[in-house]
């Protein structure tokens, strides 16, 4: 079995909970861990979604080694390592491969419009510095750089054992099947709308999903339903989940939904993101995200 293998299935993005000071609360951490494990997710992922942009670097090491320690060895755990140079890049990537994590993920740099072959260079590079697994994130929807077809391409053939990615740029799916048929239908590709394009990606080929963790159990539910070949009970989910997820129209709408869900779970404590931030909630929202959840809820426990 190959080092990519075991890295399938749902891998949500942990959202990261803070105490009222802005410092890191692991105590909500570990028990956000629990809550996607007992969801059924695979493993879990540190990535944009997590702030790790809005970290020092000593944050981002405390959080990688606390994510592995209270993940336990349930599943795998995938860090975003993605920089603005080689050298953060390196640094990133050592690091989180000295805490345990079992594979990266990087976008390209945010501030650079690079050429296609600095970006090749730059995904060269990181799988120069770390033994582990890359995932190739075009987040390029929302941040970075457009990494051209032919460069992914590229990439993939310089270690197909280790590289895998994670197309975001629209159009998601017709752009994940270009990506498939470049690398011989051979690459492993994570859907990452949150699970807007998990239904049409997965005929196209994915192996697995990186939603955020207010909906664990949902996107779980969908996935299996997915597996199973249960068209009408994954049409079911999908319908309540793209409603739910339409509202998060950018990062800060991630951060405000996903956060304020787990709250009304009983997961997170509060609901505080690093300032400076782009969006709030309000009231009337807040009441649409609780209509829209009541409705994913009902359908999955019908599941």
């Amino acid at each position: 079995m190959s080092l990519t293998q075991c890295i399938e299935g749902v891998l949500p993005v942990l959202q990261l909970p803070l105490n009222a000071d802005d410092a890191i609360d692991f105590p909500t951490l570990a028990r956000e861990i629990d809550f996607a494990f007992a969801a059924g997710a695979n493993g879990v992922t540190i990535a944009m979604v997590t702030e790790i942009l809005r970290l020092t670097d000593a944050e981002r090491d405390e959080l990688a080694e606390n994510t592995v320690a209270f993940t336990a060895g349930r599943g795998p755990v995938i860090m975003s390592v993605g920089a603005e140079s080689h050298a953060q890049a390196r640094r990133h990537a050592q690091a989180a491969e000295r805490a345990g994590a079992n594979a990266l993920m990087a976008i390209p740099p945010c501030l650079t419009l690079c050429s296609a072959d600095k970006l090749e260079d730059y995904y060269l590079y990181l799988l120069q510095a770390s033994s582990l697994p890359l995932i190739v994130q075009d987040a390029s929807n929302y941040v970075g750089n457009a990494i051209p077809l032919a460069t992914q391409a590229r990439i993939y053939s310089a270690a197909p054992d280790r590289v895998m990615f994670k197309p975001e740029a629209q159009p998601l799916a017709q752009n994940l099947s270009l990506l498939r048929d470049a690398t011989g239908g051979t690459a492993r590709i994570f859907e990452g709308s949150g699970g807007l394009a998990l239904v049409d990606t997965f005929y196209r080929g994915i192996v697995g999903t990186m939603p955020g963790t207010d909906v664990p159990w949902a996107i779980v539910a969908l996935w299996r339903a997915l597996r199973n070949g249960e068209r009408v009970q994954a049409g079911a989910i999908h319908a309540r989940l793209v409603a739910l997820v339409a509202l998060m129209h950018s990062l800060d709408g991630y951060l405000a939904i996903e956060k304020f869900l787990l709250r009304e779970q009983g997961i997170f404590v509060n609901e505080r993101r690093r300032e400076p931030v782009g969006y709030e909630l309000d009231e009337e929202t807040r009441e649409d995200v609780l209509r829209l959840f009541a409705a994913l809820q009902e359908v999955c426990m019908t599941a």
